[in-house]
């Protein structure tokens, strides 16, 4: 079996984000949201999840997505380019750009850093291997709470 090395990224990665919220605007894309995302932006508004999932959730591909800013394909929570929801944010907006396909090679990198101005910022701190990969991780673990957790 061939031995798998450190990642292309062992050094670390330089990323901050700058609150632009290009990554929270138009379509396409969708907000995936696992049984724990549901449960704690429910809580964030003091509704019920099923209250919360009948006002802004939707079923896409057998998944549940937050609805979109009618018209826009804006993030429903996207206010004055902040999101108005941080603290109780979905773990893939969390984890954003820590995700699998950001990360498989440095061209995967390159290409996310066409549409985050935070990605590769000169003034972004480098985020250590580790943490990438922890929050690479959570992502992950989302994704499997997501497809069959419901």
């Amino acid at each position: 079996m061939e031995e798998i090395g450190p990642p292309w990224f062992e050094d670390g990665l330089r990323f901050q984000c700058t609150g632009c919220g290009k990554c929270c605007t138009g379509s396409p894309g969708y907000v995936f949201l696992s049984p724990p995302d549901i449960e704690r932006l429910a809580a964030h508004f003091s509704m019920p999840p099923e209250e919360f999932m009948r006002q802004k959730v939707r079923y896409v591909d057998e998944q549940y997505a937050l609805l979109d800013r009618p018209g826009t394909g804006d993030c429903l929570f996207l206010e004055n380019k902040k999101c108005s929801v941080y603290e109780a944010r979905p773990v893939q907006c969390r984890t954003y750009p820590w995700w699998i396909q950001n990360l498989r090679e440095p061209n995967d990198w390159q290409e996310a850093a066409k549409h985050c101005e935070g990605i590769n910022h000169p003034d972004a701190p480098l985020v250590s291997s580790l943490h990438i990969q922890e929050q690479c991780l959570t992502y992950l673990d989302n994704l499997i709470q997501q497809n069959f957790c419901k």
